[in-house]
């Protein structure tokens, strides 16, 4: 009897133990980091034909030094998912993202300790895809750069990967990268001068909103599915007057408001025909590399300002850096900068529902700071900051 006693009183510890551990709130960090890690850094002008090679070649070394400071800087934060903008796109996830996990996230870089993230997305993108086009009307259809569906000099220029060390439920990934510019109601739609369009029917009609992709990938957190929002809006710069780059960064930003907004969203359709957003209480965190600010730049700041002001999204604390304010200590918005040209182009954005924000910042150290050494120049890792947030789940 006693011994029966003794296993019960052990079996309801072990359970209590297990539902205390259940139910204790799970901290997680999400980030974002533009890492410029396309392979006309390796080689100038990377051509179509050797582009994927050349970035192959520097994943497989494993001593690249550039890519090794990017390794540390996400060592050194250590977030649960994290988005890469400009990461290339290569066909082969052995070559591309499970080269770079196992040969520097994988191994001590000076100093950084391992990191392991057994779950990825990883995809094509529009950067690069030739067009039969003249995009940019300078009197020739040359199918990449301007003229590619998203600017780029090779297919999967400028791609996104996602990084979780939570199971991604891919069989419920939406992505959004044929979603057509032309099916957004009140699209900013490129005039010329004298008020003609400034694409041919035939280009507007097949014309893609994303410049790269938007994806909604469901990460499964304990039996919790947050959806992280990814895309990299194209640059609303490197144009004309007819400011046709700057009118697409709206509305790629645009499509996240909607996408979120229960009552704005039911244009929308995913690259399977599924028509509609984001179900209504859903907990999501949007992360990317937007390049536009509410305060400064050249972008149609209503775009990113809807987005920071949607009753949906926590926008209150701002990711801040000692070096961003250093690098232009003039400037009133530049302890949030988290690019090297001095702009908040980055963000990771939680929803109200289901987070309480803890902390927040940008990789940034100040000089003399331990490690300001990995951002001191841009080719020392990228152009871009590493931003994250760090939430409780509730």
């Amino acid at each position: 009897m006693k011994k029966i006693l003794l296993i019960f009183v052990m079996l309801s510890t072990e359970a209590l133990l297990f539902q205390s551990f259940a139910q204790k709130p799970v901290e997680l960090t999400f980030a974002t980091y533009n890492v410029s890690m396309e392979a006309e850094n390796y080689v100038p002008r990377a051509t179509k034909r050797n582009s994927e090679q050349i970035l192959i070649s520097q994943l497989d070394s494993g001593n690249n030094a550039q890519i090794r400071n990017i390794a540390k800087i996400i060592q050194t934060v250590r977030p649960d998912i994290i988005l890469l903008n400009e990461f290339d796109y290569i066909k082969n996830p052995e070559s591309g993202v499970k080269a770079f996990i196992n040969n520097y996230l994988k191994k001590d870089q000076e100093g950084g300790k391992s990191i392991d993230y057994p779950y990825y997305y990883y995809s094509t993108v529009n950067t690069g895809q030739p067009s039969p086009y003249d995009l940019d009307n300078n009197g020739k259809a040359e199918s990449f750069g301007a003229d590619a569906w998203g600017f780029g000099m090779y297919p999967g220029q400028y791609g996104m990967m996602l990084l979780s060390k939570y199971p991604i439920d891919v069989n419920k990934v939406r992505t959004f990268q044929h979603f057509k510019w032309k099916d957004m109601p009140g699209a900013l739609k490129t005039t010329k001068a004298d008020g003609s369009d400034w694409y041919v029917k035939e280009a507007w009609d097949q014309f893609p909103l994303s410049s790269k992709s938007h994806w909604d990938v469901p990460v499964q957190v304990g039996g919790k599915t947050i959806h992280i929002l990814a895309s990299h809006p194209t640059p609303p710069s490197f144009d004309g007057a007819e400011d046709r780059n700057g009118k697409r960064n709206h509305d790629e930003i645009r499509f996240w408001r909607d996408y979120i907004s229960d009552h704005l969203s039911s244009y929308i359709y995913d690259d399977k025909g599924t028509k509609g957003g984001l179900p209504a209480n859903t907990s999501f965190v949007l992360l990317g590399d937007q390049n536009a600010s509410p305060d400064e730049g050249n972008a149609i700041a209503e775009g990113i300002k809807s987005l920071l002001a949607h009753p949906k999204i926590n926008s209150d604390t701002v990711p801040s850096s000692k070096g961003g304010a250093e690098h232009s200590p003039t400037n009133n918005f530049a302890k949030n900068h988290t690019a090297f040209w001095r702009m908040r182009a980055d963000y990771v954005l939680p929803s109200r529902s289901g987070f309480k924000v803890l902390d927040s910042g940008v990789f940034w150290p100040a000089k003399g700071e331990p490690m300001s050494g990995l951002v001191e120049k841009r080719e020392s890792s990228s152009d871009h900051r590493l931003v994250w947030v760090k939430v409780k789940l509730e």
